[in-house]
């Protein structure tokens, strides 16, 4: 069957039940990017013995990955390399398990699982020379529950139900007791558990494995369907146990309850949930898992968290989850790295020797071109996606899994080299690739987001053009540059042309979520970039019942300017971190040792903007009216980016996004009248949003029903002789450290909004009332003031 690109391939056999030679560690197949022509690979032994396999019978001729980019084709031999791999174990994958889809179904035949009246465990573990089941159920004595292993390290046990109920019951304790070579006998959480909980009065307890099979009558129902997917995600993204005011960790519902209608509120519509899969030190904010399939129990069961999901879709929210496949904890008592018993890497969940641990993070590496960590990782995608209605995810240290070199000690410069070449872990690209395939198979509006700082070319190009398959990356530079910035550069030196660079630096046809500070920005000996801002005058100088000083008014105004920048010139889609969108001071520092266990720093201290006093909520105002600006305007799913000044002298950043022209003042106090701003197409334009307005914090200066009038600039059609290379333009009003976006008229469109308007919930920008003072947000009708000075009255929510 011919593939895009050229590849032909021989037809897949069917699969012969109970088949499976591929779990045997003969079966492994090659780990790194080989010093021969890829011509001269050839399949395992035995796989080779089998005349239905699949194998391909021609060059990858030509990818459409070089049409984009015609510097990859030197590289034609890796790619060609590469994509046999994925082809190779996608066709023996649908040879021996009836495809991706039934492979990864995993999580229905590992574990515990109840099949036809009897409860049925299984566990790999070809290390194990004897294995009990032991629980609550039968005392913690294994003896009448021995395991039997079958010929590919699979060990299982066939338990009757008793009276018609099963043998283990739900919500109960267990553990899978095993013999090793070593002779000594361990106790392991079960790799496939779906909960894992700890006693919380014992410090340092560990965590024993739970039963989750809730009876019909207590498990969730969901009753809201998956929001469809947006042209450009804007982002909430979020961590549930330090998402309440009080120094605790909250819960899965409380989460629901209180905080999504703050995300909403705001006009995100994606939030995206970290430290979801169960990871027993609560301050390696989730990225040391131990449990790949249980629920973080600290915040609750996996029926709360299916409440939450569903309460999000019921919102119009979609909902990623921060995925770890990247690494896994190191923890023997509690984790996956309890089946290492010194195994060669076949056996293994993990690679062996030095190959096997991240020296940075202190962690173990999975050998993934192991068949059975294959479908341990594809399986936990599928259930997380069916089981749980995720609506995509963020893979976690996609550099790391890259290269064998995991991005330690590297830079990156954009040369391909770096990126196509012996250091490169073929075996994780070809994992990648079948997990995009089948996500995007099972949801095709999934939406996959790669946490890669390197750049590397095509992974945010389909699978099938010979790309890695992720929808968007994370644009990792430009919260470093900020952070640069303000920590090192006082603002008269500031490049425009610099920051610039640094937003619109990203591969053409590859998406990228954009984003001034996540989680990493203010975790313990960092801060959030208000803080970096404003410092200790927050604690003094945030009421508005006094004249905002100096810093917090440099503070108030950089925050926005920030912000919506790196929203409106930076990617394809834009994301933000659980209270930073009000300016949350401080910083992040979960519970531990170093800081005698306190909770202080890991909570959000929602009362700081919902205190009306406070300056809190200009900021908030602002988050809430730029996410409302993207859904009017959908200027982030729009191919048009236009920057046409850079002015250095003057300090002001000008372009066109979509529809919209955008005007950045970043000089510390220079106020420029009639400032002159090309722009595409010739007519009327006005303000559409304003951060100098009062209802965001501002002082007002700009008027917002004043009309702005075109003039051609120069001849029609020749560039060189319009003003910026823009064929007309129109003057403003720029104050400095202020941002203002302008909207061209539609005057038909305009008449139907004066008269329909209705309330909404949601700021409709450019038709915000200036002259009103409440707070409410509403949609209402344009009430443009004629006196000159209306700008000076800002805006406010009628």
């Amino acid at each position: 069957m011919p593939l895009p690109g050229g590849v032909v391939v021989t037809p897949c056999s069917p699969l012969l039940l109970g088949e499976n030679p591929f779990q045997s560690p003969v079966y492994a197949m090659v780990a790194s990017f080989p010093t021969s022509s890829p011509s001269s690979r050839h399949l395992p032994a035995t796989a080779r013995k089998n005349k239905t396999m699949v194998t391909v019978v021609e060059e990858v001729d030509h990818l459409p990955i070089y049409d984009l980019d015609p510097k990859l084709e030197e590289f034609k031999d890796h790619f060609n390399y590469r994509i046999k791999r994925y082809l190779d174990q996608k066709c023996l994958i649908e040879k021996h398990e009836g495809g991706l889809e039934e492979f990864s179904k995993g999580y229905l035949k590992f574990g515990i699982n109840t099949v036809d009246g009897a409860t049925i465990y299984r566990e790999w573990a070809p290390a194990a020379q004897e294995a009990q089941l032991i629980g609550e159920f039968n005392n913690w004595n294994g003896a009448k529950h021995k395991m039997e292993k079958d010929k590919f390290g699979i060990w299982s046990i066939k338990i009757s139900h008793v009276n018609g109920k099963p043998a283990i019951p739900h919500n109960s304790k267990v553990k899978f007791r095993f013999r090793h070579g070593g002779g000594a006998w361990v106790d392991r959480i079960p790799a496939w558990i779906r909960y894992a909980t700890f006693d919380a009065s014992k410090f340092g307890a560990p965590y024993d494995g739970v039963h989750w099979d809730p009876p019909a009558c207590e498990r969730y129902v969901f009753k809201h369907p998956r929001p469809p997917k947006p042209d450009a995600p804007r982002i909430y993204e979020a961590h549930v146990g330090m998402s309440g005011e009080e120094p605790e960790v909250r819960t899965y519902r409380e989460f629901a309850d209180n905080v999504l209608p703050r995300i909403r509120a705001n006009n995100y519509n994606t939030v995206q949930l970290m430290a979801i899969m169960e990871h027993s030190y609560y301050a390696s904010f989730g990225y040391h898992v131990t449990n790949f399939f249980a629920v973080s129990s600290r915040s609750g069961t996996p029926e709360d968290l299916k409440y939450l999901v569903d309460k999000a879709h019921s919102l119009g929210l979609r909902v990623l989850m921060d995925v770890v496949h990247s690494h896994a904890s190191n923890n023997v008592t509690d984790g996956l790295n309890g089946y290492d018993v010194g195994q060669n890497t076949h056996e293994s969940y993990f690679h062996t020797g030095d190959r096997g641990y991240h020296k940075l993070w202190d962690s173990r590496l999975f050998n993934y071109a192991n068949w059975e960590v294959l479908r341990f990782l594809l399986s936990n995608l599928r259930y997380w996606m069916d089981e749980f209605m995720f609506d995509g995810f963020r893979f976690d240290g996609v550099t790391s899994m890259l290269y064998h070199h995991h991005g330690i000690n590297k830079g990156f410069t954009g040369n391909y080299k770096e990126y196509f070449s012996l250091d490169t872990d073929v075996d994780a690209i070809v994992y990648m690739m079948l997990a995009n395939h089948l996500m995007h198979k099972l949801l095709p509006e999934a939406t996959i987001v790669a946490e890669d700082v390197s750049g590397m070319p095509v992974l945010c190009r389909p699978v099938d053009e010979g790309g890695v398959g992720f929808d968007f990356r994370l644009a990792m530079a430009i919260p470093d540059r900020w952070i640069d910035y303000l920590k090192n550069k006082e603002d008269r030196k500031w490049s425009m042309s610099e920051i610039v660079q640094t937003l619109t630096n990203r591969r053409y046809t590859e998406k990228c979520i954009a984003y001034a500070e996540s989680h990493d920005q203010s975790i313990v000996g960092d801060k959030t970039i208000a803080f970096l801002l404003m410092d200790k005058e927050m604690y003094t100088g945030m009421s508005d019942l006094q004249p905002a000083s100096p810093t917090i008014n440099r503070g108030i105004a950089l925050q926005k300017m920030i912000h919506f920048i790196t929203m409106a010139l930076g990617g394809d889609g834009y994301l933000n971190f659980m209270g930073n969108e009000f300016g949350h001071p401080e910083w992040i520092d979960f519970p531990r040792e170093g800081n005698n266990w306190s909770y202080d720093k890991c909570r959000r201290q929602w009362s700081l903007v919902d205190t009306d006093h406070l300056r809190y909520k200009y900021m908030n105002a602002f988050d809430q009216a730029m996410n409302a600006l993207e859904e009017e305007f959908s200027f982030l799913s729009s191919s048009k980016q236009i920057v046409s000044d850079m002015n250095e002298k003057d300090k002001v950043i000008v372009f066109e996004r979509g529809d919209l022209v955008f005007v950045f003042n970043f000089h510390p106090n220079k106020t420029y009248k009639g400032y002159k701003v090309g722009c595409d197409l010739p007519g009327k334009y006005r303000v559409a949003l304003d951060s100098d307005a009062l209802v965001f914090g501002g002082h007002g200066r700009v008027g917002h029903d004043v009309d702005h009038f075109t003039s051609p600039e120069g001849m029609p059609g020749v560039p060189e002789t319009n003003f910026n290379n823009r064929p007309n333009s129109f003057k403003v009003l720029s104050p400095p450290r202020t941002c203002v976006a302008y909207y061209r008229v539609d005057e038909d469109r305009e008449e139907l909004r004066r008269g329909g308007a209705v309330a909404s919930g949601k700021i409709v920008t450019g038709y915000i009332d200036v002259e009103a003072t409440s707070g409410e947000t509403i949609s209402g009708g344009w009430k443009g003031s004629e006196k000159d000075d209306c700008g000076k009255k800002g805006m406010k929510f009628d």
